[in-house]
């Protein structure tokens, strides 16, 4: 399945930054100059997520087991450009599926573990998935029998398969049955799902490509090949596929996985793993650094990190650079395939690196990382009309090797989404800054961000105003030093009915929905405010959430 247009194809390979080769021919190339490597850790709790010992695979090991279950599949009937729907928790498996759906000529459809019936329904409904691959039962919670009431729902899928079988189709033969397919460089290889922009989840296919040439484009992260890359967040999406996945396939080295985050466990792995590179959120960086043990934590095995979802705290940033010379780089990206990183070649200046980040693409301006070649942004104004003058906010608009070509299924989507030269809008607010740079100013789409994952308003307003006694309803996110925001609803209730957090949330889990999306904390209001056209005025809320936090 190649979505991308012969031109945009031809733009990035006569520069170099596309190639003929696949991701499973890069990880290749590792896998035959280090056989013997490690080439994946597993979480050391593996044990109490599902069951396993932990396991360490070398490259052969692990090249041969993304051939063999490649073949499985074929085997169960798989073919070039089927969907498979995967939910896992981070085990080796869930990286070597990402290799072996490929390799078989399928495309991977990746979701959080967290997610539940309403969320991976659609996700099945949208895609006609043809197999479902998921956890017998995780956080006592039974997968399985949810993947099969999905499956009841969608004739297309032939059957759902759990982690034990995989593991089995892991052993099975190789007799070379792959050798007969081909898959392009600009097949897509992956349909990762947005979180929060909107009220249904939005499908972004990514092409090899896509995903390769937004490596390419990292190296302000500093990434080295062979380097030992460890990842806190889930293997789903942009995150950590985007900063760990993709650069260890493109260019060698140790994956080491953690799941779910534990800062004890997290910190321990760290010290025995000793990686190069991370990605972290702010609050998990500020734990760390606030930490009572932190005079014993020894980080210095690091390279780089990079903190995403939010700008660093730049105490935080001047700890770790103090405590263990670590450099730490400031990410903004998404997962429709956009992202540049405030790295320390472009962006020596620490407060500035804190908050801001290069304006790749502006004319006349020279900067180090390859990034700056490639990707293009434009701050925009209401009108369209490029924004120049500094102090101006405006939406981010954005072009690079990385971007989805468009929506899965969702046309609307993408045509709302791209401006008439082809730059997708990305919803996000900049401000343009001095010294051509740029900086985070507002999320212009409704969400919040809890513990790095996106979270809808609209999507949560929507089930809510389903219960019965709802009148009216706004959710708005709460600062929270641990996760960043938690979730907050305010709900008018309908005439003579009361209404409790609890029953909102036992609500919710009845609709299937994912447990993180849940309220945390209701208030009860007489009306929601809203402007004379009707739009809520979450600003409103957010400040009276802010104030009642504030004296509590």
């Amino acid at each position: 399945m190649i979505l991308a247009s012969m031109d945009t194809i031809k733009q990035y390979t006569d520069i170099g930054v596309y190639s003929h080769d696949n991701l499973h021919d890069h990880f290749l190339k590792s896998a035959e100059k280090e056989p013997d490597r490690i080439c994946v850790v597993d979480p050391p709790n593996r044990m109490e997520l599902n069951g396993v010992e932990p396991e360490r695979l070398t490259y052969r090991e692990f090249a041969r087991a993304v051939d063999a279950v490649a073949e499985g599949l074929v085997n169960l009937g798989v073919k070039k450009d089927d969907i498979i729907m995967v939910q896992l928790p981070n085990t080796w498996e869930l990286a070597m599926l990402y290799l072996a759906v490929a390799r078989s000529g399928a495309i991977i459809s990746p979701a959080p573990v967290l997610w539940r019936e309403a969320e991976m329904g659609y996700i099945a409904r949208t895609t006609e998935a043809k197999l479902y691959i998921t956890v017998e039962e995780f956080n006592n919670f039974n997968h399985r029998a949810m993947g099969e009431s999905i499956r009841s729902n969608n004739p297309g899928m032939d059957r759902v398969l759990t982690l034990d079988e995989i593991r089995e189709m892991s052993q099975g033969p190789v007799t070379g049955l792959l050798d007969e397919i081909r898959v392009d460089a600009n097949d897509i290889f992956t349909i990762c799902w947005t979180s929060g922009t909107e009220a249904r989840s939005k499908g972004c296919p990514l092409s090899h490509n896509n995903w390769a040439g937004m490596a390419s484009v990292q190296d302000a992260a500093g990434f080295q090949p062979g380097d030992v890359m460890m990842t806190a967040g889930p293997l789903v999406n942009m995150g950590a596929v985007g900063t760990v996945l993709i650069p260890w396939m493109v260019l060698g080295g140790t994956l080491v996985l953690h799941h779910p985050f534990d800062p004890v466990g997290f910190m321990t792995q760290i010290m025995t793993e000793k990686p190069n590179y991370t990605l972290m959120v702010p609050a998990l960086a500020n734990m760390i650094a606030k930490h009572p043990s932190v005079d014993s934590f020894d980080l210095t095995s690091f390279r780089s990190i990079t903190m995403g979802s939010a700008p660093p705290s730049l105490w935080t940033m001047e700890e770790f650079k103090n405590r263990w010379d670590i450099d730490i780089g400031n990410i903004w990206g998404q997962n429709e395939g956009t992202g540049f990183i405030a790295g320390t070649e472009d962006v020596p200046d620490m407060a500035t690196r804190a908050t801001s980040f290069p304006h790749y693409g502006k004319p006349g301006v020279v900067w180090k990382s390859e990034a700056s070649r490639h990707v293009q942004v434009k701050i925009l104004g209401p009108d369209d009309r490029e924004l120049t003058d500094v102090g101006a906010v405006g939406e981010l608009v954005y072009k690079g090797p990385g971007l989805l070509a468009e929506y899965y299924k969702n046309p609307e989507a993408t045509e709302r989404s791209f401006t008439d030269d082809g730059f997708f809008r990305t919803g996000d607010l900049f401000r343009i800054e001095e010294n051509n740079m740029i900086s985070f100013f507002e999320r212009a789409k409704d969400i919040i961000i809890r513990g790095g994952f996106n979270i809808s308003s609209q999507e949560i307003e929507n089930y809510i105003l389903g219960h019965e006694n709802v009148q009216d309803a706004a959710v708005v996110g709460m600062a929270d030093e641990t996760l960043g925001e938690r979730m907050c609803v305010y709900v008018v209730p309908v005439p003579g009915q009361t209404l409790e957090l609890d029953g909102l949330v036992d609500f919710l889990n009845k609709k299937g929905v994912a447990r993180y999306k849940h309220p945390e904390r209701l208030e009860i209001i007489d009306a929601i405010p809203r402007n004379p056209v009707g739009k809520v005025l979450k600003k409103e809320l957010r400040q009276d959430i802010k104030e009642k936090l504030t004296t509590e």
